[in-house]
């Protein structure tokens, strides 16, 4: 029998365009045997869940290089209040300290700020995700 692949997304919310970390990081991803969606920029928090819902992904991933930190917030509150509560949320950037602290009390599972290894965050992923954590059961 296969393994089944863990299925992320990686996106950006609202007006944020840095790309380039997003996309390094879903190739990464993807070497590393995950599946990949990849949704790009200018996302809303909605377009972000239905995604993730229809999707069935097991981890959403968010580029965060610009203040949109709020509409984070509300990707977790609309993900949670859809019923899924067992996707982690994860975001990668430039994330200033105290806002990692606020985001985390707030739900996001981790945060990988500037220097992260790809290693580090493939790890994170395979120990967290909603189809490891499924297997594992």
């Amino acid at each position: 029998m296969s393994e089944q692949k863990i299925k992320v997304i990686i996106t950006m919310v609202g007006l944020d365009g840095h790309t380039t970390g997003a996309e390094v990081i879903s190739r990464v991803l993807r070497d590393a045997g995950m599946e990949v969606v990849y949704l790009g920029v200018n996302q809303t928090p909605g377009m972000i869940v239905n995604a993730a819902i229809q999707e069935d992904v097991d981890i959403i991933g968010i580029s965060a290089h610009a203040s949109n930190y709020s509409l984070i917030e509300d990707v977790i509150s609309l993900l949670r209040g859809s019923g899924v509560h067992d996707v982690p949320i994860v975001v990668g950037g430039n994330v200033p300290r105290h806002t990692i602290t606020d985001l985390k009390a707030k739900g996001i599972a981790e945060v990988f700020a500037p220097g992260a290894t790809g290693d580090e965050i493939i790890n994170y992923i395979r120990a967290n995700a909603r189809a490891q954590n499924e297997r594992a059961a």
